[in-house]
């Protein structure tokens, strides 16, 4: 349902980034193609690296091929970016292939027209930002810091993704955000383009937003009967004092 006036009195709004504050297009056509063309140099030759050997150790377990080389590591890899699956151990070292791609200047992030303004708009009322999203929070760093606005950082107060909060898609990782935030459910926003997460936070007692933006994969099917807008100067968020 698309409320006139979608208003909000809550302490913290949490963000999902693929087509909510950026295209899905531009992850997909840009950053997708980045990490994949980079994959082998890391396996091969950072596998003792504490981060890559855990996601490595991740990929043989869900695959059930515990003696699985290199080689094999990537074939999965790249299986699932086909797949768009969003497995923790690729979304791992797709981060860690993000974040040196951004830090050397190879990428800039994308951002929708509408998003940063609001953004600022929000965190100078008071309210407070975090993101969710199935991207880690490597790559999440890296996409707030090297927009092209500039670095967003400091707008942002937490970030989570499957490995520090859970799956998307289950009320629980929701409740596990509100817990580690310090913020009573209720006084907490979330929005998202995928009615399945929505779902989920509205039944961890979150407030809710679906953002519907034409071109994205999820714009068709909809936001079921959750609060919808096309942009983010449609919502209207107001610090919570209760």
């Amino acid at each position: 349902m698309t409320l006139p006036d979608p208003r909000f009195d809550v302490a913290a709004v949490v963000l999902d980034i693929e087509g909510t504050t950026s295209a899905t297009g531009f992850v997909v056509d840009v950053l997708y193609p980045y990490s994949r063309a980079r994959f082998a140099e890391l396996l091969t030759q950072r596998s003792a690296e504490p981060a890559v050997a855990r996601a490595i150790a991740q990929v043989r377990e869900l695959t059930g091929e515990p003696d699985a080389d290199a080689a094999a590591v990537v074939d999965t890899l790249n299986a699932w970016l086909d797949d768009d699956r969003k497995a923790t151990p690729l979304k791992t070292l797709q981060g860690i292939v993000w974040s040196e791609g951004f830090a050397r200047g190879d990428l800039v992030s994308h951002f929708y027209d509408d998003v940063v303004p609001a953004l600022r708009a929000w965190h100078t009322a008071g309210l407070r930002l975090y993101v969710y999203s199935s991207g880690s929070v490597a790559a999440q760093r890296a996409w707030f810091t090297h927009s092209p606005q500039g670095d967003l950082t400091p707008l942002v107060s937490g970030l989570y993704d499957t490995e520090n909060a859970g799956p998307k898609q289950e009320p629980a990782s929701y409740r596990r955000i509100a817990e580690a935030t310090g913020t009573a459910p209720h006084r907490l926003l979330f929005l998202s383009d995928r009615p399945g997460e929505l779902d989920a936070a509205r039944e961890a007692g979150w407030h809710t937003v679906g953002i519907r933006r034409p071109g994205e994969p999820y714009y068709e099917q909809g936001v079921g009967d959750h609060a919808q807008a096309g942009t983010f100067d449609e919502i209207t968020v107001a610090r919570s004092t209760t």
